[in-house]
């Protein structure tokens, strides 16, 4: 039961500290620095980017919806089928 315990301590302390040592500012630079004063070569546009993660996730839940739709119609179907024939009996 201690072994446990030690074991959730440290994995919420590695949990609870993760963050505060991801926020160190990098080394060589103290200050905030515009992107517009950047050289060229460290400018990283976001915007494609973004735009094509949105782009991928609609198209990937619009695939989705039209694989349901498909399914849904497909059971309708041979669920009208069975009503026919166990109304013919």
């Amino acid at each position: 039961m201690s072994f446990r315990r030690l074991l959730i301590a440290l994995t919420s302390f590695v949990l609870l500290s993760a963050p505060s040592f991801a926020q160190q500012a990098p080394p060589g630079q103290s200050e905030f620095v515009p992107i517009k004063d950047l050289p060229p070569g460290d400018q990283l546009p976001a915007a494609p980017l973004l735009i094509a993660a949105y782009a991928f996730v609609w198209i990937a839940a619009m695939f989705y919806m039209w694989t349901i739709w498909r399914r849904l119609n497909k059971v309708e179907t041979e669920m009208h089928a069975l009503a026919q024939k166990t109304a013919r009996r």
